[in-house]
């Protein structure tokens, strides 16, 4: 294992690292928090979209980066000059246990439990990337981890927090679309690599790159840029796939608005099936129980797949987006989220008697992206509520990838979400939990006592 904490570089040319370490300023120990408390905050992947999230922590104290890429992270070390940096996440907690508040975790979805869960067992609040697990065990496990240690959460869909998809989910509740007989969610992604086989041979990792630590709790392998940065997501060891990206985004409104958890079962249908990687292109059909108890179908398509043009009228289908066909209107919503249209000619503004009833983030002058992190981060402090905390996407997170165990199996999956297991065939259900490199195990769900899910 390299050092715990890593000298500064600078990257000119080939990564040159400064000889010595630096002196660190002295962090102040852990606050008792008020709205008016500055929280020290670690930010653990802090490359790429990583340095976009501790970015939005800013006026608080970032007292710590942590990666295994010294290049991508570089961006961030920089922007916080005076933040101790490691390379394993583990040794920063073990180092300042006691000065952390709070952690940002924006690293590839494989490690995200390991690193969520042993945050909250410090007493650390949490912010997550999505989704917010690799498997469907793992978010049971964080959901119940952050109820027993009583942990302020939030994962990262920032589109749970902007206005006019509140604004939606009121208007839905409301009563807007009268009841909701199904629902179409459509992505364009992938847009790396997927439906490929394991790169062949073996090449030597860049000197900024500390691969086993990359790796994690997944199997060794080689180093390969097959698989960083960004292609990770295809890769089952690794990634999600198109659905674990970008459901918890497109998907989100539907979830939100109707209360969605726990499928009763999903099918799938793909273009192609490989061992290692999603597949270039799939639909997968989700069936709940709406509150009368009758089936409500939601639609997943990516890779170039969508719904009938015709579910649109006149409407032109976009890359991604949101159909939710009621017995009153059909609410179609060209993107992630954000303002949406009926097909009625029906306009937002004309539903002035379903009332306000969702938190808005100090106003729309703020953009979705930092609001999410600025609504943790005042639930951190006493101040409102994180909404998109692991109660919400815990279980959100596990019925999106009841889709991909689906995908896998390619068979239609009877799920017991209670039991945790799939019913149809129970030799399929080491789908829903993984193998952990030795020394990276978690804990059993059954071992993590909280409140029923």
């Amino acid at each position: 294992m390299k050092s715990s904490t890593i000298s500064r570089r600078t990257f000119i040319g080939n990564s040159t690292t400064l000889a010595g370490a630096l002196a660190f300023p002295f962090v102040a120990s852990r606050n008792v928090l008020g709205a008016n408390s500055r929280m020290n905050i670690a930010g653990i992947g802090v490359g790429g979209k990583g340095a976009v999230d501790i970015g939005y922590c800013e006026n608080e104290n970032v007292v710590a980066l942590c990666d295994v890429d010294q290049r991508r992270a570089d961006v961030s070390y920089k922007r916080f000059d005076q933040s101790k940096l490691f390379t394993d996440f583990r040794v920063l907690f073990d180092k300042m246990e006691k000065s952390i508040d709070a952690v940002t975790v924006s690293t590839p979805d494989h490690t995200h439990a390991h690193i969520a869960l042993m945050a909250m067992d410090r007493g650390m609040h949490v912010y997550c990337q999505k989704p917010l697990t690799h498997t469907i065990e793992e978010a049971r496990i964080l959901t119940r981890a952050a109820r027993k240690n009583k942990i302020v959460t939030q994962m990262g869909n920032q589109g749970h927090c902007q206005p006019d998809s509140r604004r939606l989910v009121e208007l839905i509740r409301g009563g807007a679309l009268g009841k909701v007989k199904e629902i179409h969610v459509w992505t364009d992604r992938p847009i790396w690599p997927q439906g490929i086989q394991r790169p062949a041979g073996s090449i030597k990792a860049p000197t900024s790159l500390d691969w086993d630590l990359w790796l994690g709790p997944a199997p060794d392998r080689p180093y390969h840029p097959a698989y960083v940065p960004f292609k990770w997501r295809g890769w089952w060891d690794f990634g999600t796939g198109s659905l674990g990206d970008m459901g918890c985004h497109n998907t989100d409104l539907a979830y939100f608005s109707l209360g969605l958890k726990n499928p009763i079962h999903v099918e799938a249908v793909a273009s192609d099936f490989h061992k290692e990687t999603a597949p270039r292109s799939a639909v997968i059909i989700y069936t709940f129980k709406n509150s009368e108890g009758e089936n409500l179908p939601l639609t997943w398509y990516d890779g170039g797949r969508t719904p009938s043009p015709s579910l649109v009228g006149k409407n032109t289908l976009p890359k991604n987006g949101c159909i939710m066909i009621g017995t009153e209107d059909t609410l179609f919503v060209p993107m992630y989220w954000g303002a949406g249209s009926f097909l009625s000619g029906a306009k937002m503004s004309d539903f002035g008697s379903i009332p306000q009833s969702l938190p808005r983030f100090h106003g729309s002058d703020t953009n979705n992206d930092k609001a999410h992190h600025l609504e943790w981060i005042e639930a951190c402090k006493g101040n409102g509520k994180a909404l998109s905390n692991f109660d919400y996407s815990g279980p959100m997170t596990e019925s999106l990838l009841l889709g991909n165990v689906a995908l896998r199996l390619q068979e239609k999956v009877e799920w017991d979400a209670a039991g945790l297991k799939i019913t149809n065939h129970p030799e399929a259900n080491h789908l829903i939990r993984k193998q952990y490199r030795k020394g990276w195990e978690l804990p059993k769900v059954g071992a993590i006592k909280s409140a029923a899910i």
